[in-house]
């Protein structure tokens, strides 16, 4: 057996999320401690009320990112050893955190700041995503390449699954694509509850308010390998790093392609840590043939660990 774990994106946050970790085990009652040390507020406040501020940026990339860690620390106690992990978007920076490199104060410091930049990057109004389903991935490319203009442009901004391609760009350019993919089969297209277009070259600004304090932060050696969002390979080297996660927030996600690696690479297991199961669903239609598990509270856990025992 060969696990990778698979580290949960944005937008899986919801109310509740971590608490039945946090009261039943003591390493997650600690990490969610130490994430409202590291921020100076309750972050597990926020997580187990909910509330508005759960779904900001700011808020909701720590928050996602302390809940995966809790998972893994909880995993990592009993005894599973990870061979591999990747994160989708945000989630690469708990796969990061998981495999030694980022320190994780650090890392939930770190992630608040993105999801600011991040929030910063587009004035409200101005971008949008949209998922397109049922389409294929040349088809989407075309549509986004037709539908964009000098000024308006849309590219395919996440690779998810097959048959599962979001798109990310200027509000118009968004809705010429969307149309573009209807009329060249797709069979929906669904627009994202998100702040701005994220994963598109409307994230330089972004980038550039994120670059100091990626130059300030210490990234440590790998406990094992971590396959990045951006090439789809493993992160060469750990001097790496920076550049991997200062391009990965304007850069497509190519997570359709980064689960085919880790199949390459031996994978086959695959453990989805955070709150949701997205990642699992993406897993069963990428690679059907592994074992697909997950841990975001006791229950899932419990099964989980049975599942590896058995």
């Amino acid at each position: 057996m060969k696990i990778a774990l698979l580290c949960s994106g944005q937008g899986a946050q919801a109310a509740g999320m971590g608490q039945s970790l946090y009261e039943n085990y003591d390493v997650c009652k600690q990490t969610f401690d130490e994430a409202d040390e590291a921020l100076g507020f309750s972050l597990s406040k926020l997580c187990f009320e909910g509330g508005g501020k759960l779904n900001e940026t700011e808020y909701a990339q720590p928050a996602i990112l302390t809940h995966s860690m809790a998972a893994f620390r909880l995993l990592q106690k009993h005894g599973v050893a990870a061979g591999y992990a990747a994160g989708l978007s945000l989630g690469e920076y708990a796969a990061l955190t998981a495999a030694g490199v980022l320190a994780f104060a650090d890392a939930v410091r770190l992630v608040r700041q993105r999801g600011r930049f991040m929030a910063a990057a587009a004035p409200m109004g101005t971008g949008a995503m949209s998922a397109i389903l049922g389409l294929a991935n040349e088809l989407a490319e075309q549509a986004c390449a037709e539908a964009s203009t000098t000024d308006e442009t849309v590219i395919c901004a996440n690779y998810n699954a097959p048959g599962q391609i979001v798109i990310s760009g200027a509000v118009a350019a968004v809705e010429r694509a969307e149309g573009l993919c209807i009329a060249a089969g797709a069979k929906r297209a669904v627009r994202l509850q998100v702040s701005g277009p994220f994963h598109s070259r409307y994230m330089q600004p972004a980038a550039k308010r994120l670059e100091p304090l990626l130059a300030e932060t210490l990234f440590a050696a790998f406990a094992f390998p971590v396959v990045t969002n951006v090439t789809a390979e493993v992160i060469p080297s750990v001097e790496a790093v920076r550049g991997t996660l200062l391009t990965q927030i304007q850069a497509p996600v190519r997570w359709e392609q980064s689960m085919q690696t880790l199949a390459g690479l031996g994978v086959d297991t695959f453990i989805e840590v955070g709150p949701g199961r997205t990642l699992c669903a993406f897993a069963k239609k990428i690679i059907p043939t592994a074992t697909i598990l997950n841990v975001e509270d006791a229950a899932s856990f419990e099964k989980t660990m049975a599942a590896l025992q058995s």
